[in-house]
């Protein structure tokens, strides 16, 4: 009969501990990420390009699209409705250019933005209004005359 005999390491005498061994591992994983994407995870040229929050809602009347677009001037936006889809692009201008040495985060995206969304109705597009205040894009678009909801009348006979 061949036995082999294995060393068992009690905690107490391993050579690191077990949260500097996730510690070790965090790392490791942090910078397999940081080396293929790391023009583009630092603001590279992936992520230039951004998306801003939509919301579409319904009344009896319009569809109201709302779009957050904080530090964007109205100059910078331009809104169409064609064959049924609400298009808004624009661009968030850089306030100031900075250099990267002294940026410790940079979350805030700028850039050309485009966002399109196919309108569940059909809309009046000569009729249609966009104002933006407080960062907020808001474009009412009426609905047509067969879109809209109608009451009918019922006769007793």
């Amino acid at each position: 009969m061949n036995m082999k005999l294995m060393r068992i390491h009690k905690p107490e005498f391993w050579a690191t501990s077990p949260m500097g061994a996730l510690s070790s591992l965090q790392q490791e994983i942090n910078r397999l990420f940081d080396v293929p994407f790391g023009g583009l995870a630092r603001g590279g040229e992936f992520f230039h390009d951004w998306a801003p929050a939509l919301d579409l809602v319904e009344d009896n009347d319009n569809l109201v699209a709302q779009l957050e677009l904080p530090g964007v001037h109205k100059k910078d936006v331009e809104v169409s409705v064609h064959d049924g889809v609400l298009s808004v692009s624009g661009e968030r201008k850089q306030e100031s250019e900075t250099k990267d040495e002294g940026c410790f985060r940079r979350e805030r995206f700028h850039g050309r933005f485009n966002r399109a969304v196919t309108l569940p109705k059909p809309v009046k597009t000569d009729a249609i209004k966009a104002s933006l205040k407080d960062g907020i894009l808001t474009v009412t678009m009426p609905k047509t005359e067969e879109a809209r909801p109608r009451q009918i009348e019922v006769n007793q006979d």
